[in-house]
């Protein structure tokens, strides 16, 4: 199987699958090859099924200006109710949102209190925007993903698996 190294200072080895379907993986400095070609191959039924999402995925990567700004616009719509809505309930207000054309993530918090989100989030089901919302939110009390940040998380939304689960389709 193909892929791609990207060696650093880290102490684990992981793989990503691109969306284009190609083969990520990042070691540690010091990792042998033979150990990174044995770490691929007992994730290969991992990387095939993340490889067959990719292929199968509908969402275009490139749009005109024109298309970005439409949904820019659609998604400043969608997620500002949404947003006042959970702010309200979990208690926590952002300093502010913005809204980019990021293409690997579709939403993030700095520690000054911004909320961004990717543009591509709209193409995506009301209930998966509303999970990132959530998400994105909990990261106001919680600026990691531990354990009480999931936890926050599931006593807004108890369904959050299944809407996560609808931004990898």
């Amino acid at each position: 199987m193909e892929y791609e190294i990207i060696r650093s200072k880290r102490r684990t080895v992981s793989l990503q699958v691109r969306r284009d379907g190609s083969v990520l993986v990042r070691a540690p400095l010091r990792a042998s090859e033979k150990a990174i070609d044995e770490f691929v191959l007992k994730h290969e039924n991992w990387i095939k099924c993340k490889q067959e999402i990719a292929k199968n995925r509908h969402i275009p990567e490139d749009f005109s200006e024109n298309e970005v700004k439409e949904l820019k616009n659609k998604l400043k719509e969608i997620i500002t109710p949404i947003l006042e809505k959970y702010s309200n309930i979990m208690g926590v207000e952002p300093l502010k949102i913005s809204i980019n054309s990021a293409k690997t993530r579709f939403g993030s918090c700095s520690s000054k209190k911004t909320l961004n989100f990717s543009y591509r989030l709209a193409l995506y089901p009301y209930e998966a925007i509303e999970y990132v919302c959530v998400h994105e939110l909990a990261h106001l009390r919680e600026m990691n993903h531990s354990k009480k940040f999931w936890q926050i998380v599931a006593s807004i939304l108890p369904d959050y698996k299944k809407r996560k689960e609808l931004l990898k389709k």
